[in-house]
This record gives C-alpha cells, structure tokens and sequence, in this order.
C-alpha cells in the first residue's frame, strides 16, 4: 500500500487526437507547481499521481494542487494490487473509527475484474458492516463516503473525500494574453478566468508616478504575485501615463479624460503584444459599470486597436459575482487597499458617457498623441514576479 495524491481532469477528456497535448502540458504545469518538493508526479491512464512526498508537506502540495487550471479534482489516496480481500481490508482499516452513516461508490475501470460496480460497493459495504457496528449504510445522504477506483493497471485506489480544483484547461494550452491589470477588484479576476481557459497571462500597468504613489505599486505587485499560482510566472511591464494625463488635463475638455487615457493605453497594450508575441488583450471591464464601461465607450476606445483581439472575461458578471470570485483566489483584500490607480488621477466631475467617434478624435487631436506614447512606451519598465 502506498499513499499518493490522485489528480483527475476534465475538459481533457473532450479532446480527440490532440489529447496528448493538453495532458502533457498539464503534467509539466504540475511539476512546475510543486518542483520544490521531493517527489514524484506520474501519469497513469486517465489520472495522474502525485507519489512518495513527505507526508508533512501534503497540506501545502494540495494548497498548491487547488491552483492549477486544468485539474477538476484531486484525493489524498491510498494505491495498492487488485484483489478483493486487499480492497475489503483497507475499507475496513479506513472506516475503523468512524460513526455515523456511509456510502460506499466503487468505478470499476478494469472490467476483467470479476464482480461489477454495484456487487463491489455491496460486499465491501458489508464487510465493513460486520467490522464496525457505530455504521449504517445510507446512500442517500450519508455522512461518510468511500471510494473505490479500480484501475485498467492491476491497482485500486481509495479514498474519502474529492478536492474541488479549477478546472479549465492547462495554461499554455490556449495561447497567450496581455492583462490590464490595475490595482482594482476585477482585472485580477480577469486573468484568473484567462488562465482558467489555458491561456498563457502577463501584464501591463498604467501609472502616474508622482501622483500615485509607491504603495500603489507595490499592492500591483502584490495582486501578481497572488495570481502566480494560478498562471505561474507572470511578467509585468509598467508603463507611465503621466505625461499623457498632464496633456489631457492642460489642453483637452476634461470629460473626455478617462475615454482619451484608455485610448492611450490600449495603443501601447497592443504595441506591447505585437512585440512580445502576445494574442490577446484581457481586461477587467463589465458592461455599464463606470461611465468607461458603457458600450459607447468601450466601442471607440477598442477603434485604436487594429489586429489584437480584446477579450473581456466579465462584461455580462455582476459585482456580487466578481467579488465572490476574488475572494476565492484570494486577491479581494488586497485589491480593496485604499491605493490609487492612474484612472483616478485628474477624475472629472461629469466623465462622457456616450462619446461620439469624432468628437474624441478632435480632442486626441489636440496634444501629441503618438510622441506622448512613443516616450511611454521607450519607457516601460519590466518586472518579472516569479511563483513560488
């Protein structure tokens, strides 16, 4: 008998021909996550194993496991040889001291093995009936369930309790995306959905340094770090838009502040991608949120970007939604310090909220758009936040 962690995944399992892929870049997404642990991560068919860790790191080796795009659930496990008294004698160890109601579920993989799923969760139900009199079968709703997955390979696995993991499909499997990423609750979010769905994710950060202070920065880098362990190493490019906002401030209509900033600064995401092989760009915005939010002005802002596709993982998510999803990656605390981003830097009163094409144009028209973001983009610093 040995103990292991068992993986399983599910989306996978839809893939034709191309199955090999995703598998493979799972298993390395995996033993990427938990390379500073000695054990061993193997494929068996249809799940993979984590095998002979130190039993003391299993809390943080299933903390890790949690974070992985790709994995639908995983079980600490016992995996031991297919027979049915070594199958009835670890139920019995397993459910010793138990009390209460339980259920036994049994998949039956190896379908040489002579008794089919229902008569193998009836005898071993029995066997641990006779064992431990504090235990009634309920299979309704039990308090207990044990369960037994006996393996094309000659070996069963059992266990107790399923692990909840992402889902998805593995990073690296669906290409790869520039996030906006501010220091605000929902583009976190964002590149958590992002990487959910495979996607390879960095960042860009817009600041306004002086008038943003450190601390602003430093809760960015921060958010990055957190969601690492969802996308594994994470690069940020920082970018000023200082220079841009004073411009727009001096010698623009100031309703127009946040509508020509973001056109800013998807012109310098999309130069990004170009030149760093990005696909895609991902951002945080939900549909009617803020005045930047409307359809109106998210149509003539995405007018500067040409050949990047823009993805918006939560357009149609209520607030309620998002904040529940940040919570669960665990960036909703940090994202709600009160540090201020560019976008709150210069704020008008009454921002436009429906502007028209043209009449942003002839505002843009008004400052030298394109030197003010060739000198950004000259100066963009790049920060490489490493998972641990």
């Amino acid at each position: 008998m040995e103990k292991v962690i068992l993986i399983r995944y599910g989306e996978i399992f839809l893939k034709g021909k191309n199955r090999g892929f995703f598998e493979k870049t799972l298993l390395t997404n995996i033993r990427n996550s938990l390379v500073k642990f000695n054990l061993e991560v193997n494929k068996v068919p249809g799940r993979f194993l984590v095998e002979k860790y130190d039993e003391d790191d299993e809390f943080e080796i299933i903390e890790r496991l949690k974070k992985i795009a790709g994995i639908f659930s995983f079980s600490p496990a016992i995996y031991f040889e297919t027979t049915l008294d070594e199958i009835a004698n670890n139920a019995i160890n397993l459910m010793a001291n138990l009390k209460g109601t339980f259920k036994v579920e049994t998949n039956r993989a190896d379908k040489r093995f002579e008794l089919n799923s229902m008569q193998i969760s009836r005898e071993i139900g029995g066997r641990i009936l006779a064992n431990n009199h504090s235990l009634k079968v309920d299979i309704k709703e039990p308090e207990h369930k044990l369960f037994i997955d006996i393996r094309e390979n000659g070996k069963t696995f059992m266990y107790a309790d399923s692990i909840m993991g992402v889902g998805g499909m593995p990073v690296g499997t669906s290409g790869t995306g520039l996030l906006l990423l501010s220091g605000g609750i929902d583009s976190p979010v964002a590149g958590y959905m992002m990487a959910k769905r495979g996607v390879k994710v960095c960042a860009v950060h817009y600041h306004s340094y002086p008038y943003t202070s450190n601390f602003a920065r430093e809760k960015v880098e921060d958010l990055a770090k957190l969601l690492t362990g969802y996308t594994g190493d994470l690069t940020v490019y920082m970018v000023s838009m200082t220079e841009l906002q004073e411009e727009i401030h001096a010698k623009c209509d100031d309703s127009y502040m946040i509508t020509l900033l973001r056109r800013g600064m998807f012109t310098l995401a999309e130069r990004i991608c170009k030149a760093h092989s990005r696909r895609m760009i991902i951002t945080g915005e939900n549909l009617g949120q803020v005045a930047s939010q409307t359809i109106e002005s998210m149509t003539v802002v995405q007018e500067v970007v040409k050949d990047i596709p823009i993805i918006r993982p939560l357009v149609a998510f209520d607030k309620c939604d998002i904040i529940e999803v940040a919570k669960k990656i665990g960036t909703f605390e940090t994202s709600i310090k009160p540090f201020e981003d560019c976008c709150t830097v210069f704020l008008p009163d009454s921002p436009v909220v429906r502007p028209e094409l043209y009449k942003v144009k002839r505002e843009q028209d008004k400052i030298d758009f394109e030197g003010i973001l060739e000198r950004a983009y000259k100066s963009i610093e790049v920060v490489e936040i490493k998972a641990d």
